[in-house]
């Protein structure tokens, strides 16, 4: 089964193209997103995104690779990073949505010192004990992620780091899924994986191939699949996420940034970027908001989730 022609591959449900923000993360309440389908989100997929989904109270169905569940009691569903899913949710439901892009879940695998085995099964977790704390948890994640409060980075990061702490320490039995698509999966989470440890160095495409033990063709298949795009476009998209990252958050000059990035001089660098985006390095650092990327802001006035 190709998936690119039987499921949708977005960023967030209904966006189908570059990750719309700097920061790493996006969050929001479930009404925001889910009123705007009916209450109903049909079944899609992330290519490179986690989600993590806290139902406070409400119900409906969960369903997760075909198999639908409902819930009825509050809890925590974990959906791993090209794992089909799709929620049908009673108009009474109440929670969040907390998305994490690849290189955040390698931020807290490298602080781990491990893979962070719970974000890489889909699960379904019983809140129990733990309701007024996950409550305040992500009422201040949602508060920090729209606000512009001094060292909110920091703020966010300790509220996350909590978060994945609590779900470390939950235990779920893993999904089964055919052998057949888990091989795809697998060799798609290396490729992604590869790309977040090398995306700087340039490497061709055939040599993360050839990393993978496939070919390249292969490799485009799957990229094709599983992210909506070529290989290439994978990488260049990581590439692109960073330079926007490093042009809002720091003070290197774009000639700095472009040696950051492995690019071989300042010009390619910025042709590489304005055919991305449109602008310049400079215009888009002057002006981040006309391609709907505020600094310390991002998406904050969107009222959309996934």
């Amino acid at each position: 089964m190709n998936l690119a022609n039987s499921i949708p591959v977005f960023k967030l449900y209904g966006e189908s193209w570059h990750w719309p923000t700097p920061d790493l993360l996006h969050c929001e309440s479930i009404h925001s997103r889910s009123s705007l389908y009916d209450w109903r989100i049909r079944a899609h997929q992330h290519s490179d995104l986690v989600q993590v989904l806290y139902l406070q109270q409400g119900q409906g169905d969960i369903e997760i690779e075909g198999v639908s569940q409902p819930f009825m009691k509050p809890c925590v569903q974990i959906i791993p990073a090209l794992c089909v899913h799709g929620f049908r949710f009673s108009p009474d439901t109440n929670g969040f949505s907390l998305s994490l892009a690849a290189p955040l879940v390698a931020q807290f695998e490298q602080q781990f010192g491990r893979a962070v085995q719970v974000l890489n099964r889909p699960a379904r977790i019983g809140v129990g004990d733990a309701k007024a704390q996950l409550n305040a948890l992500f009422q201040t994640l949602q508060q920090e992620y729209l606000a512009d409060n001094e060292v909110r980075n920091m703020m966010l990061h300790s509220q996350l780091s909590a978060l994945m702490v609590w779900l470390n320490r939950q235990a779920a039995p893993q999904v089964q899924v055919s052998d057949k698509v888990e091989r795809k999966r697998s060799a798609v989470r290396r490729f992604n994986q590869l790309v977040e440890n090398h995306y700087r160095e340039h490497f061709p495409l055939a040599r993360y191939a050839s990393l993978i033990g496939m070919s390249g063709v292969h490799l485009n298949t799957l990229c094709r699949e599983f992210h909506g795009c070529s290989a290439l476009g994978v990488l260049h998209q990581r590439l692109l996420l960073e330079a926007k990252r490093s042009l809002l958050y720091t003070s290197m000059t774009v000639s700095q940034i472009s040696d950051y990035l492995g690019f071989s001089d300042a010009t390619y660098f910025s042709r590489f970027f304005r055919r991305a985006t449109g602008l310049s390095p400079r215009d888009f650092r002057d002006r981040p908001s006309e391609i709907g990327c505020e600094p310390a802001q991002a998406l904050s006035h969107t009222g959309q989730e996934s």
